[in-house]
């Protein structure tokens, strides 16, 4: 009686993919982001289309991430007038265009992976657009108060909470008075067209295109 064929060996589990594909082409992988591959456009693309409040807002359109940091810069532009630091606060939520916008009780759920993969994405950001990765602590301090600034008034504009419970989570606004127009929620086309002329018109102030050189004179 012939002995039955061994079992062959299983095959080794194909490794996760940690990459996303971006509509520029590029591949952005996730544990090991790369300068080189962050581009504004998806930058851009990818934040006028996440929503914040995990969409439970008021309005037509969904309130977007990319609106949100547009009020942000803003708010620091008034008491901060250096465009590397404005863009900074532009680019304060840069790593949502690839992981999303998680509200805070689900980031607290998820810990300290989640915060290590965001700073990670996030220094590759300012690593491409010519910014430190770690920002001086008083500008990270003016952008995360100008951050709750507009959190304060979204939450009560768009996601259903008195001011008092505003005032709870994120403190109240002080002296920044702004608009209610400002946080009626755009198209995504017209809010990322905004988000990338604002981004432009920023970095041509923090990286000024150098003169074409002088012809010597004969």
């Amino acid at each position: 009686m012939s002995r039955a064929a061994s079992a062959p060996p299983p095959k080794p589990a194909k490794p996760p993919r940690v990459w996303q594909r971006m509509l520029s082409g590029r591949r952005l992988d996730l544990l090991d982001p790369s300068p080189f591959d962050v581009e504004i456009a998806d930058i851009a693309h990818g934040l006028a289309r996440v929503a914040r409040w995990n969409g439970q807002t008021l309005g037509d359109h969904a309130f977007s991430v990319a609106q949100h940091s547009l009020i942000v810069e803003e708010i620091v532009a008034e008491t901060e007038p250096d465009p590397r630091w404005r863009l900074a606060a532009l680019l304060h939520d840069g790593p949502e265009y690839v992981i999303g916008d998680m509200i805070s009780p689900f980031k607290s759920v998820l810990g300290g992976d989640y915060k290590s993969v965001e700073k990670r994405l996030q220094a590759a950001i300012h690593g491409r657009f010519g910014l430190p990765a770690e920002l001086p602590s008083a500008v990270a301090r003016l952008i995360k108060s100008a951050d709750r600034v507009s959190a304060y008034y979204e939450a009560q504009l768009l996601a259903g909470f008195t001011a008092a419970e505003a005032a709870n989570l994120f403190g109240r606004p002080g002296a920044a008075a702004l608009e209610e127009a400002r946080f009626l929620p755009q198209p995504a086309a017209s809010v990322g067209a905004a988000y990338l002329a604002r981004f432009e018109a920023l970095d041509r102030l923090v990286h000024p295109a150098s003169p074409p050189p002088r012809k010597s004179s004969t």
